[in-house]
């Protein structure tokens, strides 16, 4: 693991030397290396294709605008995303969809993102095995929840289940998933699942 890191170290800074010289071979390489991977994390916050394509795009072009004076104090993968992250920020706060975002939940993905690649994916594989393994009537409530967006309500009103009944299940699925994964669930589910969904405001109250 550790000579892997290395080995992506030495890569990052060639390939970050050659993008401050302009080399566009450079350039080419990271839209291949980075361009999905990005959007998909782009997405995960806005749930948007296009806006989120319009995000990484604005990154890209930034950073090749600005090669000559760039500046990378971690990692170069981890600079990318971040630099996502503060588009989507800035995206979401011209258009006045920030309202009551969990900040938190950002951190912490962002903390998250500092893993090694091959590390991150492990443990993106290992939720999505662990959800798997929940009990089937526990599993869909937290899918209802994650998947859907739908809140503990909505969820008691379409399975015909009373409120109380949801939350213990989905107190049970975070036990479970927590026992198997650690404090860093919360973490990969925003990143899986995106922004927890916010309550509509009525009318009145806008």
């Amino acid at each position: 693991m550790k000579e892997e890191a290395q080995i992506l170290y030495k890569i990052e800074a060639v390939l970050v030397t050659d993008l401050r010289k302009g080399e566009e071979s450079a350039y080419v390489y990271l839209m291949d290396s980075y361009h999905h991977k990005l959007c998909l994390y782009a997405y995960s916050f806005c749930k948007d294709r296009s806006l989120a394509a319009d995000m990484v795009q604005n990154v890209l072009l930034r950073l090749w605008k600005k090669r000559s004076s760039l500046k990378i104090n971690s990692s170069l993968r981890s600079f990318l995303y971040r630099s996502v992250y503060n588009e989507f920020l800035d995206q979401y706060k011209h258009r006045k969809f920030i309202l009551n975002l969990e900040k938190e939940y950002m951190t912490a993905v962002n903390t998250l993102l500092e893993e090694e690649e091959s590390n991150l994916d492990r443990l993106i594989q290992q939720v999505k095995k662990e959800i798997d393994n929940l009990h089937p009537r526990c599993k869909e409530i937290f899918l209802l929840s994650k998947y859907e967006g739908l809140t503990n309500l909505e969820i008691a009103d379409h399975l015909n289940l009373s409120v109380k009944t949801v939350e213990n299940q989905m107190t049970r699925a975070y036990a479970q998933l927590r026992d198997k994964v650690g404090e860093k669930i919360q973490s990969i589910l925003f990143l899986l699942f995106g922004i927890p969904k916010i309550p509509k405001i009525p009318p009145k109250y806008s």
